[in-house]
């Protein structure tokens, strides 16, 4: 009798266990929301990285960033103008179809026909003039010029099912109607705001996941985030506050992952408009001009931002400042290129030589639930430039509200984050940085409308060069254009930070990506 009462007890404990307590479920905390389900509708961190759960590219990435096969097994250019992908045979899609060129012949073209896209993937397919499906497995992609970034642009379009997808609009995708990959996992559910729900993919092509089912929470505030893995609500976070650093990293019970990333953040300036929106005298009245299209105000501003300080202080040491757009180790990285110095005096003397003794003031606007620290970060730089004469107020706002504003250029000065996808300076240069071009897929997210012929052309040169060496020779000389003349106004690279309950491990990776199926038990 005795023994027969523990055994209920037992099982009554179980049944009262939460359900991620299974070793088969898996639950992490997501530090930002996603804007849609839809993989063509919006080149988002957030976006992509729940996308890489269900569907997957031709061509995939290492946790370094490196290329490596993923639908395509092989690549290779057979001619000047040619690009020849071997398809992955026997894949299935998660509705148990067959995975073949004609998926992604549909892909592609589909990229540029998705409606309202607020960052759209244009920018990696515009170069593709023609594509030729040669058999079921076999794929060309012709060009009008040499374009070597083709393997590194096809590692950031997923492929749909064009059996599923034909015809589907982005809330087909929302709803799960059209969201058919052949990812290592599938979809279930998506609550906005709330939670994905995904299940195990049992006939994935590669190593399955190690959990049937996984729940991705989205929990945007830093306390809540940490609060849920430290109750075992959730096994493993990502963005692990800077705040909290030391203090998980004393804890018996948790293991933290790091890596520096090639998530840089800094400062778009409106450099195009005449009259910009947020810039007024200290009395509120528009100015006869804008004084961010003067070079010398910006560099004004960028001596006065104290890059360090905002490493130590407001990030807690989790990033690096820079100057440039890559960090070091990767491709383009110009060792050449340095953070400005913080010099107050100097700044203050530029501003006057530009007309602006007494400064100006200015708006600086910011999401407060995107970026690691993202609205401190807004405050601090804020009050580094009232210091040399600028009033400066900052306005931040949900990340949703922010981007839908942002691409709408309604604003002046704004605190942004790029992750390359492509792991080289082509990918900041072509979408931030390059002059706006819908025709030609350039300056998609280039939301000051910055322009320079000169790294425009040194871009264009890059994009069809071939030999590696010469190709990075090209794209640091881009950069140090757009460097010295601060068409963007770089801050620092972020570091990448995830903890986990004891016992489950995870390869830190720079492109920020958190990979459920990548988290296993130690």
């Amino acid at each position: 009798m005795k023994t027969f009462t523990v055994f209920v007890v037992f099982m009554a404990m179980l049944a009262l266990a939460p359900q991620h307590a299974r070793a088969a479920d898996f639950s992490l905390a997501l530090s930002a929301d996603v804007t849609s389900m839809d993989p063509h509708f919006h080149n988002l961190t957030p976006n992509n990285n729940v996308a890489n759960h269900v569907f997957e590219a031709l061509v995939g990435k290492d946790a370094r960033g490196q290329l490596k096969p993923a639908l395509a097994e092989s690549w290779r250019p057979i001619d000047d103008l040619t690009w020849e992908f071997r398809l992955r045979k026997g894949v299935k899609f998660h509705d148990g179809s067959d995975f073949t060129a004609a998926d992604v012949a549909f892909s592609l073209d589909r990229v540029p026909t998705v409606p309202n896209s607020p960052s759209p993937f244009t920018t990696y397919t515009k170069q593709i003039t023609d594509k030729q499906i040669v058999d079921p497995h076999t794929i060309r992609l012709k060009t009008a010029a040499p374009y070597p970034l083709m393997a590194n642009d096809m590692s950031t379009i997923m492929i749909v099912s064009s059996r599923a997808a034909k015809g589907a609009a982005t809330e087909d995708f929302n709803s799960g109607k059209a969201t058919i990959g052949t990812g290592p996992l599938r979809f279930v559910r998506w609550q906005k705001g709330n939670r994905i729900e995904l299940a195990r993919f049992d006939g994935y092509w590669g190593p399955k996941s190690p959990w049937e089912r996984v729940v991705l929470r989205v929990i945007t505030s830093d306390p809540t985030r940490v609060a849920s893995l430290l109750s075992n609500e959730v096994r493993a976070i990502e963005n692990v506050p800077t705040a909290d650093l030391a203090r998980l990293s004393k804890q018996a019970d948790l293991s933290l992952y790091r890596i520096v990333s090639h998530r840089l953040m800094y400062l778009h300036l409106d450099t195009s408009r005449d009259s910009s929106p947020f810039v007024t005298d200290k009395a509120g009245k528009p100015l006869p001009k804008n004084p961010l299209k003067d070079v010398r105000v910006r560099r004004a501003l960028s001596k006065a931002i104290n890059r360090q300080a905002l490493v130590e202080r407001v990030m807690e040491g989790a990033a690096r400042a820079t100057g440039q757009l890559m960090p070091e180790g990767m491709f383009g990285y110009s060792p050449a290129l340095k953070p400005d110095a913080y010099d107050v005096e100097g700044a203050r003397k530029l501003l006057a030589e530009a007309g602006y003794p007494d400064g100006f003031a200015v708006t600086v606007h910011g999401p407060n639930d995107r970026y690691v620290n993202d609205d401190q970060v807004a405050q601090a730089i804020a009050q580094m430039l009232s210091r040399i004469g600028i009033a400066t107020r900052v306005e931040s706002m949900p990340s949703a509200v922010y981007f839908t504003r942002a691409n709408r250029l309604e604003f002046s000065l704004m605190l942004v984050g790029w992750a390359s996808d492509t792991g080289e300076a082509s990918s900041p240069l072509k979408a931030l940085l390059a002059t706006y071009s819908n025709d030609k897929g350039m300056g998609q997210t280039n939301r000051g409308r910055y322009s320079n012929a000169k790294m425009d052309a040194l871009l264009q040169q890059a994009l069809a060069t071939v030999d590696d060496g010469r190709r990075e020779k090209l794209l640091q000389e881009a950069t140090q254009v757009a460097m010295s003349d601060l068409g963007i106004i770089p801050l620092y690279h972020q570091e990448n930070v995830w903890a986990t309950r004891k016992g489950i491990v995870y390869t830190p990776r720079a492109d920020e990506r958190t990979n459920a199926h990548e988290f296993r038990v130690q």
